[in-house]
This record gives structure tokens, sequence and C-alpha cells, in this order.
């Protein structure tokens, strides 16, 4: 099954990007994952093939079609339990939003969150942040899939308060307050870790056999061979190997 085939409105498809901004976001995040768009079904417009909402630096928001990620590696994040008339009303507030401009102040905010200068304690970082330009004509790739979910109230990573409950029965016991964190500070990879969001891959969902799979039966290959450069283990001295590993540590 491909991945076309898998997806549900209001889906989310992380990207690990080849271009140069693409490569200091992962740096910055620490993840594979440096661009995010959203699925909004299928349109005429991009040749009725799965469409997509993205926010990109060069264009701002707009749509795209499943063909602008050949080549690069996908994750598929699903919303668990998100209903279907909540999928509709996430799907409408992006698109609402398609034409709007990228916020860069709201990148530059990002970095000096993420950057590990100036020296201060990490959960001070987010408070430093401006919170994006203000401008509610401009988004960035995450912040624009995030503030689309929080306004069905579906979490992403909310911040989570213990508070005293105030039942006169149970001195210690405490309930949960949560928080939604601002829009502008989520990157990418928050839909990777969020417990919220379930990892969708196609051979998952696609009745996968492990049994049938074309293995080799002759062996395990190892460096070397015709196989672009590898031999069979009986053609290496394991234990050669071994003692020269101990020899350099």
């Amino acid at each position: 099954m491909t991945l076309g085939e898998l997806l549900k409105p209001a889906d989310v498809v992380l990207v690990d990007g080849n271009r140069r901004i693409s490569t200091a976001i992962k740096y910055l995040t620490q993840s594979t994952w440096s661009h995010a768009a959203i699925y909004i079904g299928r349109t005429a417009g991009t040749g009725d093939q799965p469409a997509f909402v993205e926010a990109d630096v060069e264009t701002g928001v707009h749509v795209v079609g499943l063909d602008s990620f050949a080549g690069l590696q996908l994750r598929l994040c699903r919303p668990i339990g998100l209903t279907q008339e909540d999928a509709a009303r996430v799907v409408a507030h992006v698109c609402e939003r398609i034409g709007n401009c990228y916020d860069l102040k709201n990148v530059f905010d990002l970095l000096r969150y993420l950057l590990p200068t100036p020296p201060v304690p990490s959960g001070w970082r987010r408070r430093m942040l401006a919170l994006g330009s203000g401008d509610p004509t401009r988004a960035i790739c995450s912040s624009l899939i995030a503030e689309a979910f929080q306004s069905v109230r579906f979490p992403i990573l909310p911040l989570i308060e213990l508070l005293p409950e105030l039942a006169r029965d149970c001195d210690d016991c405490l309930h949960e307050q949560w928080h939604i964190r601002h829009h502008s500070l989520f990157v990418p990879r928050d839909f990777d870790v969020s417990p919220y969001f379930a990892i969708i891959k196609p051979n998952t969902s696609n009745g996968f056999d492990y049994h049938a799979l074309p293995w080799d039966s002759s062996g395990i290959v190892s460096a070397d061979s015709s196989l672009g450069g590898w031999d069979r283990p009986g053609d290496l001295d394991v234990s050669a190997v071994i003692d020269n590993a101990l020899n350099a540590g």
C-alpha cells in the first residue's frame, strides 16, 4: 500500500528535507525532520493527487501535491481519535490561511530558543521568545499546523501542571491542569514525539509478512563481496577483527 492510499484528512507528514535551510533546522532541533505539511484531501489543482498545505520560505502558505516530496524521507503522523468533524475543522483552518506569508521573525525567535547560547537554562529560553511576528497572516510550517489542531483543542505537547485536589477527604490528592503551548513554539519533530499522534507506516497497513520476503538463502553477507563490496562470513577472520579492536582500544 502506498502513502497516498493511507492518507486521511488532517494527517501530518514530516519531511527530511535536503535544502540548506533544512540542514540548519535539523541541526538546531536535533531531529531528522525539517519540514511539516498537512493533508487536506485531493484537489483538482494538484491533478487529483493527494494535496497538502505547507508554509514555505519562498512562497508562503500554499498547496502542494504528494509529488513535491518525491525522493525524500517522510513520516506520516495521525492524530489519535480525532473525529471527522474536527478533522474537517483543522483542514478548513489551514485552507483559510492559503496565501499568507512565511513568518521569518518566528524562525529567528525559534533560533534564539534552540541555540545553546546565550547560556541560560533551557526552561527559560522559551520565555525569551517574542512569539513570532504577532501578525495572524504569517506562519511557519509547524506553527500553522499546531494552531490548526489547537483550534479544536487537540493536544500536541501540552504543558501539564499538577495542582492540589480540593476534596476534603484527600489532602495529598492532585489533579492535572493542562495548558496550551503557544503555536509559534512548535517545530516539526514535536508531531513525531507527541504521544497523541500515531506513526503510520505503509507496511503495517498492508498485511506485512516477513516470511514472504525474497531473502538470499545462501547465507549472510558482510564487507567486500560482489554485492557492492561484501563477503560471506566464512571469508572473515572474526577473531582477528576482535583482537584488532581490543588492541586499538
